[in-house]
């Protein structure tokens, strides 16, 4: 299994990057607030999780061994696949979702594209003894970006995770109008929030 990868960024996309290691260019699938952060030539540290099936080899990275954590518990719910993982993961920061597990509350589940009634009652009765606090929680947004930039960035973050083009564009517009300061990942998930109330 392979853990972790740390070394340079020579490739980043909308929804992964690649990082060199010892020679080795690892195609590494991550959040879109993580792409949006990184550029070609940072040395990176990915957390990783690494799963096969039989069409496919594919590592997922995350900044923490916490978020790839909640990454791999989310996915031993029924219903819910590494695509479906990766999309709470970015509209909810780890202590946001601990909460709103712990609390049962099924309206910021929802919130999730893809996250219907039955599946965010299924995390927060299958995963509360395992994940969740009743605690609040604290957002980190990254430093402010140029708006065209972030909105490119958040636009391309959410065609990544399967979003028709308009309908992206529309959602970054929307948030990028009530805070034009805002950093890639805080406009991403106040995307994704549109769009999930929107489905």
């Amino acid at each position: 299994m392979i853990a972790s990868v740390r070394g340079e960024a020579v490739e980043v996309g909308a929804d992964h990057v690649v990082v060199e290691c010892a020679g080795l260019g690892y195609h590494v699938v991550v959040l879109p607030s993580t792409a949006a952060m990184a550029a070609r030539g940072d040395e990176l540290r990915l957390v990783t999780s690494f799963i096969v099936r039989e069409d496919a080899q594919t590592l997922y990275g995350f900044p923490d061994r916490e978020t790839r954590d909640l990454f791999d518990v989310l996915r031993t719910v029924s219903g819910v696949g590494p695509k479906l993982a990766m999309a709470v993961l970015s509209v909810l920061e780890p202590a946001q979702l601990r909460r709103a597990i712990g609390e049962g509350d099924l309206a910021a589940l929802t919130r999730v594209p893809g996250v219907g009634k039955r599946v965010a009652e299924r995390l927060a009765l299958e995963l509360k003894e395992k994940v969740g606090v009743g605690v609040g929680a604290t957002g980190k947004p990254g430093a402010p970006e140029g708006s065209a930039l972030v909105r490119q960035q958040v636009v391309d973050g959410l065609v990544g995770l399967g979003f028709a083009l308009k309908p992206a564009e529309s959602a970054a517009d929307s948030v990028l109008a009530e805070d034009q300061d805002a950093s890639a990942a805080v406009a991403l998930r106040g995307a994704l929030a549109i769009l999930g109330k929107n489905r």
